[in-house]
């Protein structure tokens, strides 16, 4: 069996099995969770073995295709990396699904909806053309849907999914608008040849790329479309985890397949490098103010994908392809685990007194943190490197920076000052290995990072002052926590700058109307 039949018998198997699930309505079913989770594993070892064969094979589209437009499959690095964690991560809810729902009435039905929702995620990572990408889109979205109002009796339940409606037809008409664009400007819909005739085409593709860059603002709960994010916390926990280690990246993945196209709109990319910094910063300072740990986990998904989306606007494609595999695997953990995580802390003794790190000692961190980052950075060659992974690794160490604070307060001990440095340097290591081991698996297949130009410098040096700002706020926050101003901005970030609250109010009145016309929400019967 060649690779282009592993990987189309993958999502075969998970729909085969959410049918059997859908039939399975007993209290306590016995075949659904063994279906579903066999499906995910023998689609696991079908991409497995699609990954050896693509060393030998190469990447290959098919499918069937009626002038330029079909149901066509892409087979490449980029395909086989995202199906391996999408099939992973799913085979591991599929299988805590089936202790987490046992005794839930509907568990079959679950199952089925979990599994169809993986398979159209399947299909999306490997669509070969525009018109498999767009059912596949709409597939993953309709699907989750479904799961979502599991527990359709709660009300929050039901107001989270009709705003999660909204925002994602709003990106379906972007994404259909954009298909059909690229489709009259270059004559194909296989997304390769789109890429290869990006530059030669006009106006048509630059306005597609836009339509293509909001559609991803839109599937990954960007400021300020992103309230339905932290709502969706009424569904069940396996629900949470794959949400937010799965489906939301699909604006990343989207952007990823087209990054020939965004290219072509440096515009484009200067706005979502924009709006995804934004979104970076405010996510992740509203996170550090929530006191709910699937709240606060939310608003971390919120952060880092923005974070995604400021890659995509820089051009490095390879690096945030990096950030969906590593994110995802983090957050799965993170929601699965959420439980126990909370009872382990609070069966924990407290600790004692924090060292405070003063102003001289969180400037020494910075310049420590940095110089740490230009060593490593020279053994490993950073002059073949871009501006714009540099700056990016740079921000990265921001974080680290923080914690090398702490190391270097006053009442300190060597201990922890040795392990901050220690944590520093492996982190640059790390971020360099893994940033020239990602760029050599994906040559050829993505495109790479441009030179920047003068807007590009300027969004560079914007957002090394952004971040950087923002984390010598953070790590002075101890020395001005008293004083009323910061009182007053910890009330505007617990309640999420408010953006939500102005979202509620623009649709609530169309949402609540259109809501009683259809005498309940939309797929939910």
């Amino acid at each position: 069996m060649n690779t282009a039949w592993l990987v189309a018998l993958a999502p075969g198997l998970l729909l085969a099995a959410a049918a059997l699930a859908f039939r399975d309505r007993a209290l306590r079913p016995r075949r659904a969770p063994r279906a579903v989770e066999t499906a995910a594993v023998l689609a696991f070892a079908c991409v497995a073995l699609a990954a050896v064969a693509l060393v030998g094979a190469g990447s290959v589209t098919f499918g069937p295709s009626l002038a330029g437009l079909g149901l066509t499959l892409r087979v490449d690095v980029v395909t086989i990396t995202l199906l391996l964690l999408v099939t992973f991560i799913g085979w591991v809810v599929l299988r805590y699904s089936a202790t987490y729902l046992d005794g839930e009435p509907r568990q079959g039905p679950f199952l089925g909806w979990m599994s169809a929702t993986l398979a159209a995620v399947m299909l999306l990572v490997s669509a070969g053309d525009l018109l498999m990408l767009l059912l596949a889109w709409v597939a993953t979205s309709l699907t989750l849907h479904r799961l979502l109002l599991f527990y359709p009796q709660r009300r929050a339940a039901r107001r989270a999914a009709r705003k999660k409606w909204l925002v994602a037809r709003a990106g379906d008409v972007a994404l259909g608008l954009a298909a059909v664009l690229l489709w009259l400007a270059t004559g194909t819909g296989e997304i390769t040849a789109i890429g290869s005739a990006a530059d030669a085409s006009g106006p048509m593709v630059i306005l597609a790329a836009g339509l293509l860059a909001l559609a991803a603002v839109l599937k990954s709960a960007q400021f300020p479309t992103h309230g339905w994010l932290t709502e969706v916390m009424e569904a069940p926990t396996p629900v949470s985890a794959l949400l937010h280690a799965g489906v939301v990246n699909a604006g990343g993945v989207l952007l990823i397949r087209f990054a020939d196209v965004m290219l072509a709109a440096p515009g484009v990319l200067a706005v979502l490098a924009m709006v995804g910094g934004f979104t970076a910063l405010a996510g992740g300072l509203v996170m550090l103010t929530q006191s709910a740990v699937k709240t606060s986990l939310a608003w971390s998904t919120i952060a880092q994908m923005g974070f995604m989306m400021f890659q995509c606007g820089l051009g490095l494609f390879a690096l945030a392809l990096l950030h969906i595999v590593a994110h995802s695997l983090y957050k799965a953990h993170a929601f699965l685990g959420a439980g126990g995580a909370v009872e382990q802390v609070a069966a924990n003794r407290r600790p004692g007194p924090v060292a405070v790190p003063s102003g001289r000692a969180v400037l020494r961190s910075f310049l420590l943190a940095l110089a740490i980052y230009a060593v490593i950075g020279l053994l490993f060659g950073v002059e073949s490197k871009s501006p714009q992974a540099i700056a990016l690794g740079a921000i990265l160490i921001f974080g680290v920076a923080y914690l090398i604070a702490q190391g270097l307060a006053d009442a300190a001990p060597w201990a922890l000052t040795r392990r901050t440095v220690l944590a520093s340097g492996a982190a640059a290591v790390s971020y360099f290995a893994l940033q020239t081991g990602t760029e050599w698996l994906v040559a050829g297949t993505l495109p790479a990072t441009p030179p920047p130009g003068p807007l590009e410098w300027a969004l560079i040096v914007l957002a090394l002052v952004s971040f950087g700002t923002v984390a010598v706020a953070q790590a002075l926050f101890p020395l001005w926590a008293g004083h009323p101003a910061a009182a007053g901005l910890r009330v505007h970030l617990v309640n999420g700058l408010y953006a939500n609250a102005v979202f509620d109010r623009l649709i609530g009145g169309w949402s609540h109307a259109f809501h009683d016309r259809q005498g309940g929400l939309p797929h939910d019967r």
